[in-house]
């Protein structure tokens, strides 16, 4: 009986890792900005879509469906890697008390 609960939990963990994966791995901080995800449609194609709203991303007003698997991956982490700079250009912008600037910027 103990082995069949220990390969229950371990295929548990193994869906919700691949989950997680499909929707770009583990969130940074500010994550309700942009944060793309991917996922498999019925028809075995993939979608780059946002998280938070599940609406295919349309970067340059082109929507990410019927993708590779790997051209999907490439888009979600493109997207993500982009937001994440844009995000940290934000942060520079802003200046620190005294008029220091925010920390890990360069001038």
């Amino acid at each position: 009986m103990k082995d069949h609960d220990a390969e229950t939990e371990r295929r548990r963990n193994s869906l919700a890792i691949g989950i997680w994966e499909n929707e770009g791995g583990a969130p940074g901080r500010d994550s309700m900005d942009d944060h793309y995800g991917r996922r498999v449609e019925a028809d075995r194609s993939w979608t780059v879509y946002h998280v938070f709203t599940g609406v295919p991303a349309r970067p340059g007003g082109e929507a990410m469906i019927g993708l590779s698997r790997s051209d999907a991956t490439r888009g979600m982490l493109s997207l993500n890697l982009r937001n994440v700079g844009r995000r940290q250009e934000r942060e520079c912008l802003q200046v620190a008390p005294g008029g220091a600037e925010a920390e890990g910027c360069v001038s």
